[in-house]
């Protein structure tokens, strides 16, 4: 018992070393989230364009319908198969029309579709570095009929299959991407086919707030940058939370008794 109280301190002095240092963490999603070391919030947009060299590591073959063979990052496969599942169980077949896209294949449809539009970029092919595709997180869903048209708009929306991502889509950790009446902050047109996958806890929080990914991401960067002015550190924030979140394993003085502790909060 003397080891296992020693061990109960030592998790008591580091919570009030938190408290004592840091100011109070508020906002709604936890701090590791934010850290985003799998890079699920990474905005890509013509004011952050992403690097002509940048490649998903984690890639991988789609595990669902598809009519191309574009991969997608690992969790997107998972979401993408939970989602396809359940849109089946109601009644509602989905297909995959495209996932990653790299950098130089997005160039060549871009000047492409400028010079199809005598130079005009008309909002429906994203410049190179600025595609949610290059992400490997932005993946366009839809039906089977509209996977044989030549050419997307918003008519889709009208498609069940499109109401049904709209209303449930977040369940899986997805967001539409490119949302109706966003289109002035996105400065892309309206895509209901075109799903982001942000990871659950951000689709529920930016669905309840009705954010676009460059809403969301000011939305967040706010909150850091006041956090560190009233004295926060968000970094070392971060390596405390991790301290605290270890497993302590303690032993009783015969040995033969296994204590696991662990403290996670938001």
């Amino acid at each position: 018992m003397k080891r296992l109280c020693i061990f109960l301190l030592l998790i008591m002095s580091i919570c009030s070393t938190v408290c004592a240092q840091q100011p109070e963490w508020t906002y709604p999603l936890a701090p590791e989230i934010l850290k985003d070391s799998a890079g699920y919030i990474t905005l890509a947009n013509k004011e952050c364009l992403l690097d002509e060299k940048y490649v998903p590591q984690d890639l991988e073959d789609a595990k669902v319908r598809s009519v191309v063979d574009d991969p997608v990052r690992k969790a997107v496969n998972e979401a993408l198969v939970t989602m396809f599942e359940a849109a089946e169980q109601e009644g509602y077949k989905l297909y995959l029309k495209s996932a990653y896209r790299s950098y130089q294949t997005q160039e060549t449809m871009y000047f492409n579709r400028l010079e199809k539009n005598h130079g005009k970029d008309d909002g429906w092919v994203a410049y190179p570095g600025s595609s949610d595709h290059q992400t490997g997180l932005g993946v366009d869903v839809l039906n089977y009929a509209w996977t044989k048209k030549d050419g997307m708009n918003e008519k889709f929306a009208l498609e069940d299959e499109a109401q049904w991502m709209a209303e449930y889509c977040w369940d899986y950790g997805f967001v539409i991407r490119y949302m109706e009446d966003k289109e002035d902050v996105t400065k892309i047109n309206y895509e209901p086919w075109h799903l982001r996958y942000v990871g659950l806890e951000v689709a529920q929080y930016m669905k309840e707030k009705h954010f676009s990914l460059e809403e969301f991401t000011q939305d967040w960067q706010s909150y850091i940058a006041e956090y560190e002015q009233n004295g926060g550190d968000f970094e070392k924030l971060l390596h405390e939370r991790a301290q605290i979140n270890a497993t302590v394993v303690g032993y009783s003085e015969d040995g033969e008794e296994e204590v696991e502790l662990a403290h996670n909060y938001r």
